[in-house]
């Protein structure tokens, strides 16, 4: 299957699964979230001290309601409109209808942001252009949090190496409807996105369950690297 094929099953996923996936986020179905993911990133962009932050494939939105709750100016936007019209239905922040492309447009409405969260929603795989994209939007001396699966955790039988995985939602029995692909990175790659796209690393952290001991994601906080005059 062709990369532009597996991006489109992916997008598809999420238009078809909207509804099944929001229950799943609000019914609280998802062990991982309940061990400490959903924790780990609404901790991370809190500490970063932002007033106004923009969350990138916020999904059905609880997130940005979350920051919103704690007194930041939250826009929270989503490539799927299904996920979008769940957002707006419960309200709590502004939602909008945007992919990456969008954000990368100079003509877009929607400013700056101080922080910009993508929680689990970078699945693609080019991960240049959405990096680009986001970089447009922050403000000086802002920081993005990217929250994603744990490379080792995740990697599970399959060769530790770059390349197109399937989540098939097995455990949530006929719910989803739509298996999804998604695009496994190794640590190495993240890293070297990061930095090939002008930003700087600056934590990489592993929240991890307590019950088992084992990581539960990778979290990383970057900005944009500060440009040297020539000497």
């Amino acid at each position: 299957m062709s990369t532009d094929e597996y991006e489109l099953r992916l997008q598809r996923s999420w238009r078809t699964n909207a509804d099944a996936w929001t229950r799943a986020v609000r019914e609280r179905r998802i062990a991982s979230r309940r061990a400490g993911t959903d924790a780990a990133i609404l901790d991370a962009v809190l500490a970063t001290g932002a007033h106004r932050v923009l969350d990138a494939g916020c999904g059905e939105g609880w997130l940005a309601r979350a920051l919103a709750a704690r007194g930041c100016d939250v826009v929270g936007v989503d490539a799927s409109a299904e996920l979008i019209a769940a957002a707006n239905a419960l309200g709590g922040a502004r939602f909008d209808v945007a992919g990456y492309a969008d954000l990368d447009d100079h003509r877009t409405e929607f400013g700056f942001f101080d922080a910009i969260a993508c929680n689990f929603a970078l699945l693609g795989e080019d991960l240049g252009a959405p990096l680009r994209a986001l970089r447009r939007r922050l403000a000086p001396g802002g920081k993005l949090i990217v929250q994603t699966v744990h490379p080792w955790s995740a990697c599970g039988e399959a060769p530790y190496a770059d390349g197109w995985r399937v989540e098939t939602f097995a455990g949530f029995g006929d719910d989803f409807r739509e298996p999804m692909p998604w695009y496994f990175r190794t640590l190495a790659s993240w890293i070297t996105a990061f930095v090939s796209e002008g930003y700087e690393v600056e934590s990489a952290t592993e929240p991890v369950d307590a019950a088992s001991s084992r990581p539960l994601s990778l979290l990383l906080r970057a900005s944009l690297r500060k440009r040297t005059s020539a000497a």
